[in-house]
């Protein structure tokens, strides 16, 4: 699929929403974002706004300004019927039927992917009032519409080895942005208290919600492995 969305900025739409991935409210539960004060409705649920934002940041301000999810759709449906497409691409607007809105990054046969705003970074959280920018994959079933509001051209491709690094970079940091919190599996609780309790772990600063951040999902170096092996010989007097 081509992602190519661009407009005044230079840059892609779905790239400039990557690189919100792991923005969250400050504080914590209060709605209030950047994208909320861009708009002049800071403090209230924003997952449009954040849409809006990312739109107008890659210079393709959307033809209606709202912050509902519903409105938008409401007003693509009679002014440009055209636009609400029934095949996903990147860049769509994609609309929920829990109402709550993203910005399309991929699609499968059953589901769809999307960069969101003010949701929970697992099924665990609060779907659209989560508090903060993840993406996230769910089941076509859940998506009343899509919105394509401007047309994109292929573009040349001129990838060279140089970009692809510097691409992949991007996406690495953004995906273990998503990782770098305390969700967890309820299996691995026990070892998880034993590796805190023993000094195994120590996080690294700190989650949202003020705890120590272990990051338990994040991906392990070998370096942090060997440091890990190096405590536990320290701790049972194997050094």
């Amino acid at each position: 699929m081509a992602e190519n969305t661009t407009g005044a900025s230079g840059r892609n739409v779905l790239e400039i929403a990557r690189a919100e991935l792991g923005q969250t409210e400050q504080p914590a539960g209060s709605n209030r974002t950047k994208y909320g004060a861009w708009f002049g409705l800071d403090g209230y649920p924003w997952c449009m706004m954040f849409v809006q934002w990312c739109f107008d940041q890659a210079g393709q301000t959307l033809p209606y300004k709202t912050a509902s999810c519903s409105a938008l759709l409401n007003w693509y449906r009679k002014n440009q019927p055209e636009r609400i497409v029934t095949e996903p691409q990147p860049c769509d607007i994609i609309i929920y039927n829990f109402g709550h809105t993203g910005i399309v990054a991929g699609a499968a046969d059953h589901t769809v992917t999307a960069v969101e705003g003010n949701t929970s970074p697992s099924n665990a959280g609060s779907q659209d009032n989560g508090g903060g920018v993840y993406r996230r994959t769910r089941n076509k079933t859940t998506v009343t519409a899509y919105i394509r509001p401007f047309d994109g051209g292929e573009q040349e491709d001129d990838m060279d080895q140089e970009k692809f690094n510097q691409m992949f970079r991007t996406a690495m940091e953004a995906y273990r942005n998503e990782l770098r919190d305390n969700d967890s599996g309820a299996w691995s609780k026990e070892a998880r208290d034993f590796a805190v309790a023993s000094g195994l772990f120590a996080g690294s600063g700190t989650a949202p919600d003020g705890q120590p951040n272990y990051m338990w999902e994040d991906l392990l170096t070998r370096e942090q492995v060997a440091q890990l092996f190096y405590r536990f010989a320290q701790r049972n007097g194997l050094t």
